[in-house]
């Protein structure tokens, strides 16, 4: 074994039994280089990445490849999802190497010992084929240009470090956002839209998730049909494909296929975070039943495969399992009718499209070409009997499938990744009226801060309902004690390490107003504000923006910020999202500003990318508002509270902050709840907006549409 196998990520002890003599990143690999002045070969991957393993089984085993990289490189391996600052350096160096050429993983990149990049790639074949070099042939080409053409390759990486540090500077004051960049946007995503299979673009197709919550928003702000049209198309068609497992629930990385029925098969733990909240606020905004369903499906599967015994959210489920992409997955017609028996199998084959030969390489992708309706008229049945049997043939198949070799499952928790996790469920628990996802969401909150977080400055309060004012303490609303700081990653029995990142900070934070907003328990917004306060202490930009490190993280070639969504949304934008909502739960002025500066240095970022800045547009149509804030003073176990709740909740109000407060509880924790009495023992629902105060509604029938 190498050096690699007492690492904590499974990616890296994947690679354990490699003959290449691997080094983690760290001084020792850093100071190695340096001493034998050698080039750094640096491979940046993840556990589920299947061209990963498959490079790996290429070259990473082969002696022969193994003899070149020892002798002649210092060769680097780092886990993308545990150290994503480096993997946005260096992609960021791909792109600019490539002039723009789309990157991907495996990530090669070779650098010089002071870490400049001069030659960059992704996958490398062992022979010449695909129109790429081999990878030994490759590696020959570096090591000789290293020999005599030293200087111009550290040329190379000094130019390229150079335009690493100038990424992502602010653009120079822009005027103030406007609406347009909004409508323009709409109209943007319109026109890559595509109107037979749903999506946007063509093969691959990725599910774009916040895009689609930015055109919910354009419909609701413009009155744009064709912009929830887009919306509906797009949902109902990924769900009814093979990207969503049909069987077990939860969607795959992305489709092959324009169509959505060939999925990448692996799972990953964000995208089957973000997908449930664009399905929630879809059947939010249009009641259909259909959106619920596989919100839940897609958040049961998390619970049911991806969920630590403590509460902890897992972070991916590999493609292959036995060596072979998607085997765990597919089905042929004769397991499918020696498992059903001839009635059910009968109907599975209609309904799933099953065939002798398969749609893919002889086997059978599940899959639905209509719905539930269309399918229960089809086999002469009502729809709840049609339900009914599917619900006997997706158990059914289910056991049987879970007794095949499972994929591979890395169980690391990543800060940022459980805190998208905590957010759906959150929402999803809230906006459906399930406390089962609620729970989820609360135990997945105590995990992380418990495990992830350092020193926090003061013991969380506990949940609101107790007898007095030291039961229920307000929440800062000024500046106060920093709070604790984060880490990036745990695993289940290993130590946390690494120090946390931006979107770390803003992801967490937000989910923590979400599930403030799903449980009103102030100690939620109180750690959701600390964090918020290290972002502004130590990622900010005077200028306006985040950096992707904090100040004293460890230095590397440049201190980049992530601007672009790309399969997660970009830490500026949502660090902009939740500064905005907790300054006007709190009143917090400085969240504001920071959020407004981040809005007007990127401004056309969104205007001009639409696709690359969905998050950062979803915040800017909150700050465009109008906002409600809305707060709801009863009693917390009485049913007329509880129907208010429930009716606000349901309703699509992407521009609101919702708080309660029981009276009884003592003062109340947070300035938009001061000073407001029920009316007449009833309770009372304040709506305020643009500075201004409606007059008090009491009773749930009396809530306004608007409200």
């Amino acid at each position: 074994m190498n050096r690699l196998a007492a690492e904590s990520s499974l990616y890296l002890r994947q690679h354990a039994n490699n003959p290449v003599d691997w080094f983690p990143w760290g001084p020792e690999a850093l100071a190695r280089a340096k001493d034998l002045e050698r080039p750094i070969f640096l491979s940046v991957g993840y556990s589920a990445c299947h061209w990963c393993h498959v490079m790996e089984h290429e070259s990473f085993e082969d002696e022969s490849t193994a003899k070149i990289l020892n002798e002649h490189f210092v060769s680097i391996k780092v886990d993308r999802e545990e150290r994503p600052d480096l993997d946005q350096i260096y992609m960021t160096a791909h792109h600019l190497l490539n002039r723009g050429e789309g990157g991907g993983w495996p990530l090669s990149v070779f650098l010089t010992p002071e870490l400049t990049p001069f030659y960059a790639g992704t996958y490398f074949p062992p022979t010449d084929k695909y129109g790429r070099p081999s990878f030994k042939r490759l590696l020959a080409s570096v090591a000789e240009a290293w020999k005599g053409k030293r200087d111009q390759l550290n040329e190379v990486g000094r130019q390229v470090a150079e335009a690493l540090r100038a990424t992502g500077n602010p653009e120079g004051a822009g005027g103030e956002p406007t609406a347009a960049i909004l409508d323009n946007a709409a109209r943007m995503l319109r026109r890559s839209f595509d109107p037979t299979h749903g999506g946007f673009g063509h093969a691959p197709k990725f599910p774009h998730p916040m895009e689609l919550r930015v055109l919910l928003r354009a419909h609701t702000r413009f009155n744009d049909g064709s912009a929830l049209h887009a919306v509906r198309l797009t949902l109902e068609k990924m769900a009814r494909g093979g990207m969503y497992d049909q069987i077990g629930g939860g969607f795959a990385r992305y489709s092959v296929d324009e169509r959505w029925l060939v999925p990448h098969f692996e799972k990953m733990l964000y995208d089957n975070a973000l997908l449930p909240v664009a399905y929630v606020e879809a059947f939010q905004a249009t009641g259909d039943s259909f959106y619920r369903q596989i919100a839940t499906e897609t958040l049961d599967f998390i619970l049911k495969e991806m969920t630590h015994a403590d509460g902890g959210f897992y972070s991916t489920l590999d493609a292959d399992s036995e060596g072979e992409e998607g085997k765990f997955y597919v089905w042929s017609l004769k397991e499918i009718e020696a498992i059903l028996g001839e009635e059910l199998a009968e109907l599975a084959v209609r309904v799933f499209g099953v065939t002798e030969h398969g749609n893919f390489e002889g086997h059978n992708i599940l899959f639905r070409s209509k719905t539930d309706e269309q399918d229960a008229k089809l086999n002469n049945m009502g729809v709840e009997e049609f339900r009914a049997k599917l619900a006997t043939i997706k158990e059914k198949l289910y056991a049987v499938r879970s007794k095949r070799v499972w994929p591979g499952r890395d169980e690391k928790f990543l800060t940022a990744w459980n805190g998208l996790a905590i957010s759906a469920f959150a929402f999803a628990g809230a906006a459906f009226g399930d406390a089962k996802y609620v729970t989820a969401a609360t135990r997945a909150a105590e995990f992380v801060l418990g495990r992830l977080r350092v020193n926090p400055p003061h013991p969380s309060p506990p949940p609101q309902g107790g007898r007095g004012q030291e039961e229920n303490p307000p929440v800062q609303g000024g500046r106060g004690q920093e709070g604790g700081r984060l880490y990036r990653t745990c695993g289940a029995e290993a130590p946390a390490k690494l120090t946390g990142y931006l979107e770390d900070y803003a992801n967490l934070a937000d989910a923590l107003v979400t599930l403030y907003e799903a449980t009103f328990e102030p100690r939620w917004l109180t750690t959701a504000a600390e964090l918020c306060d290290v972002m502004l202490t130590h990622f900010a930009d005077p200028a306006g923006g985040f950096f992707f490190t904090a100040d004293d993280h460890e230095e590397l070639i440049a201190r980049t910020k992530d601007l672009q969504d790309g399969a997660t949304p970009s830490g500026n934008a949502v660090a902009a999202t939740v500064l905005l909502r907790l300054a006007k739960l709190l009143n917090r002025t400085d969240f504001r500003d920071a959020a407004e500066r981040t809005l007007h240095v990127y401004g056309s970022l969104m205007a001009d990318s639409p696709m690359a800045a969905g998050q950062l547009l979803i915040a800017l149509d909150f700050h465009l508002g109008p906002t409600k804030e809305v707060a709801v003073i009863g009693p917390k176990d009485d049913p007329e509270t509880a129907a208010v709740l429930a009716k606000l909740r349901s309703r699509f109000r992407p521009n609101r902050v919702l708080a309660f407060h029981d009276p009884a509880t003592g003062p109340a924790p947070i300035p938009l709840l001061a000073d407001r009495p029920m009316v007449d023992g009833k309770p009372t629902v304040y709506v305020c907006e643009n500075f201004a105060c409606a007059a008090p509604i009491v009773r749930s029938e009396s809530l306004s549409e608007s409200a």
